[in-house]
């Protein structure tokens, strides 16, 4: 059984019952059939469920981000906002899916060939609870416009979100079994990798769990997408906007709570600039509004749960221990539930254990550096290689910072996000593979060479 606990409060809320293996055997059968039927379906049909899908995502926004909110704790605004970010991934693919899937026309020396996209079969997808709708439809979406067939291993504190979305995707249309929800134990997954008819495999989460799942993946000789922690840099030079580089710096490292792979977690600053960018920035972080996740006025609810909250501040305490400073804030509030405040790290020692962690809350480090070259070093001192940040508007330096960030995206004057468009994805142990744009719709598909 699982029962969500609002973070917020502190008290539980609905419980899902746990798959037996009989039921997790009947879904893979199902997926299975509803697969040969749904690959060949023509690609009009495809893209006409796509839109069906979004509307219903549009239509059900209240109740579907009102879920989010008391399952884990994302303000109401937001969690608004992410249910509208799905319904713009299934537009995104149902315009232009057809064109994505077009074969391609090659002339060889041994005849006429063309490149095929095919689907493959069911995919699993194993998901965190921080973006508990986003996270999964960057899946569902390409896997629905590719002819294959979704089942979803959600995180277990978000299981009415899982619930959710297989409930909207069937409302708009979708034959039974073409996305499925399995509430079961992540003990689970390994079994469900090696079973014949799982095809591919992509995960969002923490190093260790790529780290099992891409095992399990190996032995079984299956293709895996994996998006794991990052530590991001945000870098800000002397010709940077610093007002907007530090007003952007404390939307950086506090949306979601701080709960983001692609937080700015590192906040890298040119030593000519640091006086003036550190006092807005702790300015912008104090002023940060914390409290009740439903208050439109709030802009930070709490962390997930209390574990999570608890497990921020003892990486502070660690910080501590190795020389930096807590210049204000990672307080507990005086309220139920899992609420922490903005807080910032100076005097950060970069080789300390600590500084190598990701920090999944609220907590900024920061750091001085003399150079372009000493910022590039420090922003690279990390075995994460997710999403990057930078702030200067000289064009020599932007080339330098995209060129030479080991990173898989950099943002330049601007906070990283993702979008349906653009490719998502790290190198280093933030995981390999891509998700959104023609990326993530190929990633899980067959691309046949017909010769003749």
């Amino acid at each position: 059984m699982f029962t969500s606990i609002n973070p917020a409060t502190g008290q539980p809320g609905q419980s899902y019952a746990e798959l037996t293996d009989a039921q997790v055997e009947a879904r893979l059968a199902k997926a299975q059939a509803t697969f040969l039927d749904w690959r060949e379906s023509d690609l009009t049909t495809r893209t006409t469920l796509l839109r069906h899908i979004a509307e219903a995502f549009e239509d059900d926004k209240d109740r579907l981000a009102r879920i989010a909110t008391e399952e884990m704790g994302k303000t109401f605004k937001s969690a608004t906002a992410e249910v509208l970010k799905c319904a713009s991934a299934f537009r995104y693919y149902a315009k232009h899916g057809v064109k994505l899937l077009a074969p391609t026309e090659v002339e060889t020396p041994v005849g006429h060939a063309t490149a095929r996209w095919l689907p493959m079969g069911p995919v699993l997808a194993v998901m965190p609870w921080n973006f508990p709708y986003w996270q999964v439809i960057r899946f569902a979406a390409p896997t629905i416009m590719a002819g294959n067939v979704g089942l979803l291993k959600h995180a277990s504190s978000v299981q009415g979100c899982a619930a959710a979305i297989e409930a909207t995707i069937l409302k708009a249309g979708a034959p039974e079994g073409l996305f499925q929800n399995l509430p079961i134990k992540s003990s689970k997954v390994a079994d469900l990798v090696a079973d014949d008819r799982i095809v591919a495999v992509t995960l969002t989460g923490s190093e260790g769990a790529g780290a099992k799942v891409a095992e399990a993946a190996g032995r079984a000789l299956k293709k895996v997408v994996l998006e794991l922690g990052g530590s991001d840099p945000f870098v800000v030079m002397p010709s940077a906007d610093i007002d907007l580089a530090a007003k952007t710096a404390v939307t950086a490292r506090t949306q979601n709570t701080g709960q983001s792979c692609i937080c700015a977690k590192r906040m890298i600053v040119h030593e000519a600039v640091y006086d003036a960018f550190m006092e807005k920035f702790s300015a912008g972080m104090k002023a940060v509004r914390t409290g009740d996740p439903m208050d439109p006025a709030t802009d930070m609810g709490p962390l997930s749960s209390e574990e999570q909250r608890d497990t921020v501040l003892g990486q502070v305490a660690k910080f501590r221990d190795a020389g930096a400073t807590l210049l204000f804030g990672a307080e507990k509030l005086d309220l139920p539930g899992a609420y922490l405040t903005p807080g910032v790290l100076v005097d950060v020692d970069p080789e300390a254990e600590v500084a190598k962690e990701e920090i999944f809350g609220p907590v900024a480090m920061v750091f001085k550096v003399a150079d372009i070259d000493e910022a590039i070093a420090l922003a690279n001192d990390s075995p994460f290689g997710l999403g990057s940040s930078v702030w200067t508007t000289d064009p020599d330096e932007q080339e330098r910072f995209a060129r030479d960030i080991a990173a898989g995206m950099t943002a330049i004057n601007r906070m990283l996000a993702s979008t349906p468009e653009a490719p998502f994805g790290g190198v280093k142990r933030s995981g390999h593979g891509r998700e959104l744009g023609p990326w993530g719709l190929h990633e899980f598909m067959n691309l046949k060479s017909v010769i003749g």
